[in-house]
């Protein structure tokens, strides 16, 4: 079993729970990245392309959590090996801005030999790896290559230099085009990524697509942080069940899969300014530095845009969301009080009729550390019907994933809309979502967990019969001589420790009213057993407690 498979703990630095991981990432393929310096256009695009490369790397190598990235040749482990890809970034930053090829045909054929080179590395290394190892599973690889040449044209000298290799392994063969702002248009057949595959081509089973982005950094990073996206393909992830539109048992079920969307924050080993949680309010309590104890300052956040309803993304948005309403904080005097009520009501108001959102950033209160400028988190403020606000942590640009989804400019065919159409009618109707209404059995699953798990301590309990023929011996009635006092009795070696909690009588708010009443009748309490080796157990034992007597007894 791999690591990933295992407990990991947590990624957040700040949260010791132990988590289970998912293995959704299993059969992720080996990558190779393959690089074009040809000149004339290698001195622009060599310092964008190690820019992007530095920002992904740094990222993929930091990332808790499923391994998403295996393998990166020459082969090697990515997750915590950034100071030695990063050495590989630098070497190519190295090469002069001339290049190191002469002649674009040149390139070509170099480029031909490249993919079969590093087939070549792969089949070795998956020969030479044991069979125990966790990347063992892999055996396929995907090969990614980087040049300045028309796209078209390098697809089509690959397709007839590749025609006649071994390509089992060879899972996609991907062919970025990078190109400046005036050559958009020039040998390009769509925005989109083109897929292309001949019949006498490539092998069975095989792809080679053609992706032409902009020489910009974060383009190269949008082409890079595909890899950190699952890429199994072997079986559909969601079944949407919907009601048969007809007197069908079958209900009509929509097969989908799922996407993510940006990279959860806990899955990055670092403490921003302002935490990445939002489980509690002390999530948003700054920490002074060199010390978990939380200041007593409060944290600022500093709206920096205004935003409009509609433009703003649900599936940018994580974490749990906080409701913020205005502060009634006792040592606040009355005005200053009633003036930030009004504040608070007016902003309310102000959103929620013009449909405005805010766009917040967190203001450090410590000037940052020299290890660099310190992470800046940004939430979105959004307006309710009541006097409050509700705030929501955004992602950035560094977590966020490509989500190219097509927009569709067709109209769905009628026979499918009928079965839809049908299928919604057999569902009620609610204007507002009421989650009194929704119940998860949350409440029966925690209550057979704890009733019918293994206890956490060695707690010997017996049944209720045996509890009913302690109270009442054969030999007779139990007498008055027999009872343990309840004062002044000396604790020792094998003696048996009582303490007694009395809860407030119904009648009475005063604490002197909190004694125990006379002695009247019998329950059973929790005895504490102890044995020769020091181990203890809990046993029901008699104990005489008055008629109005709710105290818990253990001894």
């Amino acid at each position: 079993m791999s690591l990933d498979n295992r407990k990991r703990p947590a990624g957040s630095s700040n949260s010791g729970n132990l988590v289970f991981w998912s293995s959704s990432f299993q059969r992720q393929p080996a990558r190779v990245l393959i690089v074009e310096a040809l000149p004339p256009w290698w001195s622009e695009t060599c310092p964008v392309l190690c820019d992007a490369l530095d920002n992904f790397l740094s990222l993929a190598c930091s990332l808790d959590g499923p391994c998403r990235i295996p393998l990166l040749s020459p082969f090697v482990q990515v997750r915590g090996n950034l100071a030695r890809l990063h050495s590989c970034v630098e070497e190519l930053r190295s090469i002069p801005g001339e290049g190191c090829i002469r002649g674009a045909a040149r390139g070509g054929e170099l480029l031909q030999q490249a993919v079969l080179d590093s087939l070549q590395q792969f089949k070795q290394y998956i020969r030479h790896t044991s069979p125990r190892n966790q990347f063992s599973n892999n055996t396929s690889v995907e090969v990614t290559v980087i040049t300045s040449q028309p796209g078209r044209g390098i697809v089509r000298h690959l397709e007839m230099g590749l025609k006649d290799a071994d390509l089992v392994s060879l899972k996609r063969l991907l062919v970025v085009q990078i190109y400046s702002a005036g050559e958009w248009g020039q040998d390009t057949p769509s925005p989109e990524a083109t897929h292309t595959k001949t019949d006498e081509g490539l092998m069975l089973g095989t792809e080679i697509d053609l992706q032409q982005v902009e020489n910009t950094v974060f383009a190269m990073e949008t082409v890079l942080k595909m890899w950190l996206q699952e890429q199994g393909g072997d079986r559909e992830h969601l079944h949407l069940l919907l009601p048969s539109p007809l007197d069908s048992p079958i209900p009509v079920c929509v097969k989908c899969d799922m996407q993510e969307r940006l990279i959860s924050p806990a899955l990055i080993p670092l403490t921003p300014i302002l935490g990445v949680k939002t489980e509690s309010i002390r999530d948003f309590l700054p920490v002074t530095k060199g010390s978990a104890i939380h200041s007593l300052q409060p944290q600022r956040l500093r709206a920096i845009k205004v935003l409009h309803a509609d433009g703003v993304c649900e599936s940018v948005l994580y974490g749990l969301p906080l409701v913020i309403r205005p502060t009634t904080c006792w040592q606040l005097d009355w005005d200053e009080m009633e003036s930030n009520h009004n504040l608070f009501h007016a902003l309310c108001h102000t959103l929620r009729s013009r449909d405005l959102f805010l766009l917040l950033q967190v203001e450090p209160i410590q000037r940052p550390t020299a290890g660099g400028l310190g992470v800046c988190s940004h939430y979105v403020l959004q307006p309710s019907q009541s006097l409050s606000l509700l705030l929501k942590p955004v992602s950035s640009r560094e977590l966020l994933l490509p989500c190219s989804l097509p927009v569709s400019t067709q109209d769905p065919s009628p026979d499918a809309m009928q079965i839809l159409q049908g299928c919604l009618t057999q569902l009620a109707e609610e204007f507002v979502l009421n989650p009194l209404s929704l119940s998860s059995n949350l409440y029966q699953q925690l209550r057979s967990r704890g009733l019918f798990s293994q206890p956490r301590f060695p707690y010997r309990l017996q049944p209720a019969a045996a509890q009913r023929d302690q109270a009442q011996p054969p030999e007779g009635p139990k007498t008055t001589a027999s009872r343990q006092p309840r004062q002044g009795r000396q604790v020792g070696t094998n003696s048996k420790v009582r303490a007694t909690v009395a809860p407030l009588p119904s009648s009475s708010t005063s604490f002197s009213a909190m004694r125990p009443p006379p002695a009247k009748a019998t329950r059973l309490a929790l005895t504490i057993l102890s044995n020769s080796r020091g181990s203890r157990a809990l046993a029901p034992s008699q104990q005489e407690v008055g008629d109005d007597d709710d105290s818990m007894v253990i001894q």
